[in-house]
């Protein structure tokens, strides 16, 4: 069966030629082009991953996310954007988007994040060796049930914050490059250049951190990576 992805884009000259490379490489492809088009289909349908443009007429891709977020964690979204500044990325990923390209983008790129994403449909698996929930200060993680309770109560969690969560509590203490996290997390060449690994950690400290400006769980290492303490400090 053909994985069904559902397209948001309103510029009509990208659109047709996403939906043609799409359906070249097997994919099924459902496109609309305004955010309320997105979420009837979406509560109407199954897809398997939405490609969604962040300037749309009427209600906003950003508004899109946050709606489908609070009824479905799991299904992967990346965002299309034509802006380039570094808060909009991060308003982007803080809605709940799994991931983002800003345009103009190439086509190799766009097929390997989609491939990417689809090859981790399947993130979450039983028996990871990790229980059914994982406290750290003042939080608790269910990893099962995706969600985290914290100082700012309940947080819903998407499929790739379980998948990020998950790899600091098994590797705790220990110093992960942004090689190691970009290909164990979201699956991409450990050489990409991308921030959306940055935009992640500042997703994590703003869940889980009671000063996300002074972190003490999820700590930088200058010139090495990240490294998780789940006591907390350097």
């Amino acid at each position: 069966m053909k994985l069904h992805l559902l397209l948001v884009e309103d510029e009509p000259g990208i659109a047709r030629g996403l939906v043609f490379n799409l359906e070249e490489e097997g994919f099924k492809v459902t496109h609309v082009e305004t955010g309320e088009e997105a979420l009837n289909r979406v509560w109407d349908d199954h897809f398997d991953l939405v490609i969604l443009d962040v300037m749309l007429p009427g209600i906003s891709g950003l508004e899109v996310c946050q709606k489908i977020r609070r009824n479905d964690s799991r299904l992967p979204i990346i965002m299309l954007t034509a802006r380039g500044e570094e808060q909009d990325r991060i308003d982007g990923l803080s809605t709940g988007a799994d991931d983002y390209l800003t345009k103009p983008f190439s086509l190799d790129e766009f097929m390997l994040r989609i491939k990417g994403m689809l090859r981790r449909s399947e993130w979450y698996r039983p028996g990871s060796g990790l229980g059914r929930s994982y406290r750290f200060g003042d939080n608790e993680v269910n990893l099962k049930e995706q969600k985290a309770m914290t100082a700012r109560g309940e947080i819903p969690l998407t499929e790739l914050e379980v998948r990020m969560l998950r790899t600091f509590f098994q590797q705790e203490g220990e110093i992960l490059s942004r090689a190691e996290l970009l290909t164990a997390v979201w699956g991409m060449a450990p050489d990409t250049e991308t921030r959306t690994l940055d935009n992640f950690i500042v997703r994590m400290r703003k869940y889980f951190e009671t000063d996300p400006s002074s972190p003490v769980h999820f700590l930088t290492v200058r010139g090495r990576g990240y490294r998780f303490s789940r006591l907390g400090g350097q």
